[in-house]
């Protein structure tokens, strides 16, 4: 069960990171997700609302300058990314598990994290998941257009 939800939760938040990251550089050409031209990229501080062009009540680390803002304008990107890896890593221990498991039941030796991660069975399983997410944000982007 682990290695399921940890595959499934891997997907979706691929997903997300990949959207958020289609969203900052689409040129608007109908998609609702897409900026206007001029606009792609991440934008100015002045149209972000940091550094000095932050309000009175904006968050502290909006104001902030250096590596505090950079984490900042990025954070939505980075917590999707890390939960991604968190459930990446989560499944792979989780199926290295169940590997080993039938492994031993054939009477076969079991094998360490690195070579199941190098493995076809892991690379399986992972990619065939993710080919659903990569086509569901091309959907996304695309279809709306």
């Amino acid at each position: 069960m682990v290695v399921d939800v940890a595959e499934n939760w891997q997907s979706e938040y691929l997903r997300f990171s990949l959207f958020i990251l289609a969203t900052i550089w689409l040129v608007q050409r109908g998609s609702p997700e897409s900026k206007k031209p001029g606009d792609e990229g991440v934008g100015n501080d002045a149209d972000q609302l940091v550094g000095p062009h932050a309000r009175p009540d904006s968050p502290a680390w909006a104001k902030a300058a250096g590596w505090r803002r950079t984490v900042y304008l990025n954070s939505l990107l980075l917590v999707m990314g890390s939960v991604f890896l968190l459930s990446w890593w989560a499944q792979s221990l989780a199926g290295l598990v169940v590997f080993n498991h039938e492994q031993s039941s054939h009477g076969r030796d079991a094998i360490g994290w690195g070579a199941y991660v190098l493995g076809a069975e892991f690379w399986n399983r992972t990619l065939q998941n993710w080919q659903s997410e990569l086509l569901a944000v091309g959907s996304m982007v695309v279809l709306p257009i």
